[in-house]
């Protein structure tokens, strides 16, 4: 990282560039960037929170690559073909991905990689925040913002702090997960996503070697506990084999309440992989010193992170909450978290990307028929198109058949515009309204609307 000074970031307003490019910034790089969500003349929030931590942006057009750009970072979805990367090329500057540059980063600190289909950002921001009341000094770069960062007017995603310690998600979805090298490996889950089961497993695989200290692994989940070495540093939700063994789960309306090794814990959160989610930072925090009762009081007053089970608030006995599940295990258990809240749920959900949701078809119509009950419903709107070269072959709408097939509630509203006048007839006072989906930067402000008009 000595090598390089200004560093540019080309699509810097996606969640994992901003939090990598708020880090850089925070230990004395210049940093700046561009993003085709940059329009001239229209307000950006992401663009004003980046700006006012330093960093300067652009429209993505070129300008803001000089012969002084040291080094150009890219996303994945950033391709070749893009403006700015045959500018970078031309000038001969070199061009890394974001998570090349996240490895080069975590080389540098003592660093907790925490890796799984799902859980991440929840668990890092879990992790922070007792580490961070533990006086421990702890810096996240994260997928998502936490609460209590995005109070101080940022993004939220990302905190450099004077320890030695270090949070990141090692992300399985582009393969970059083995090109980390922790000092503390932790794996929540394996289920079925971006790759087939034996792909990922491959993946962690090579994660679990790569981890130089600890590997901490989710005995409650039987693809996760193959993996497993010494169970007493693992965690578990009732399994007696984790050495973080969640019991006594209860929900009592956002409310969660739980032991762990003869600790009684209390959150503000839902849902069964709350629990788990939390066990799993318990587990890390413990081997690194810090005693339970601090981990109990740091988590009693976590806030959680964006568009996490976020509620956006209660209008006629209707609670509304806005949740990032993208994947068949994550939107099955947003539902089921739910259930506690009310006698009726109705989801919403917006897929991303045409190959992932034609990948995993078949698996988001087994769990969430199986997560509904017979008065829950799942309604869902277009495939959300990010643009690139797709093969648009498949529709939300095949979803939808494939779960009235099985005897589900299940409705279809192309323009999610549309959706709101479409549901209102199956709200009643004693609901929730689950809103899901991810890639999509404007279901922030879909939901925010959504509830305004309700």
């Amino acid at each position: 990282m000595m090598k390089f000074q200004n560093i540019f970031f080309i699509g810097i307003a996606g969640a994992g560039m901003s939090a990598i490019a708020q880090y850089l910034k925070g230990i004395g790089k210049e940093v700046s960037g561009s993003d085709r969500y940059f329009q001239p003349d229209e307000y950006n929030k992401t663009k004003e929170q980046l700006e006012v931590c330093g960093i300067k942006c652009f429209l993505q057009d070129g300008s803001g690559i000089s012969e002084n750009t040291d080094l150009v970072v890219v996303s994945t979805a950033i391709e070749d073909r893009v403006f700015e990367v045959r500018k970078a090329k031309e000038l001969q500057i070199p061009i890394i991905k974001r998570s090349e540059l996240l490895a080069m980063i975590a080389k540098s600190k003592k660093t907790i990689a925490v890796a799984g289909t799902s859980g991440k950002s929840t668990t890092s921001a879990m992790l922070y925040q007792i580490l961070f009341d533990a006086k421990l000094e702890p810096s996240i770069i994260s997928g998502a913002g936490l609460t209590a960062i995005i109070k101080q007017g940022k993004i939220g995603n990302a905190a450099v702090g004077n320890g030695d310690w270090l949070i990141i998600e090692a992300d399985e979805s582009d393969g970059s997960v083995v090109q980390y090298e922790p000092e503390i490996g932790l794996l929540l889950n394996v289920e079925k996503d971006h790759q087939e089961i034996d792909e990922l497993l491959g993946l962690f695989k090579i994660f679990k070697k790569n981890t130089k200290g600890l590997f901490i692994v989710n005995q409650s989940n039987t693809l996760a506990k193959t993996l497993s070495e010494n169970s007493k540093n693992d965690f578990g939700f009732e399994n007696e084999n984790a050495g973080f063994n969640a019991t006594d789960f209860k929900q009592n309306g956002f409310e969660l309440s739980f032991n762990l090794k003869n600790q009684n814990f209390k959150m503000n959160a839902i849902g069964q992989h709350s629990v788990e989610n939390a066990a799993a930072a318990v587990a890390v925090a413990c081997q690194i010193g810090v005693d339970l009762k601090t981990c109990a009081e740091s988590l009693e007053n976590y806030e959680g992170i964006y568009r996490r089970h976020q509620i956006l608030g209660n209008k006629n006995g209707v609670w509304v909450i806005d949740d990032y599940a993208h994947n068949p295990a994550k939107c099955a258990a947003s539902i089921k978290a739910c259930q506690p809240l009310a006698e009726k749920v109705v989801a919403w959900f917006q897929p991303h990307g045409y190959g992932p949701t034609r990948f995993l078809r078949q698996d988001f119509v087994e769990e969430i028929s199986k997560a509904l009950r017979p008065q829950d419903e799942i309604w869902m709107s277009e495939i959300f198109y990010a643009g690139g070269t797709a093969t648009k072959d498949i529709s939300a709408k095949d979803l939808i058949e494939d779960l009235k097939a099985k005897g589900k509630k299940a409705f279809f509203t192309e323009d999610r515009n549309c959706f709101l006048n479409d549901v209102k007839p199956s709200l009643s006072k004693n609901s929730v309204l689950l809103l899901m989906g991810a890639r999509d930067p404007s279901l922030e402000n879909f939901s925010k609307e959504l509830f305004e008009k309700l």
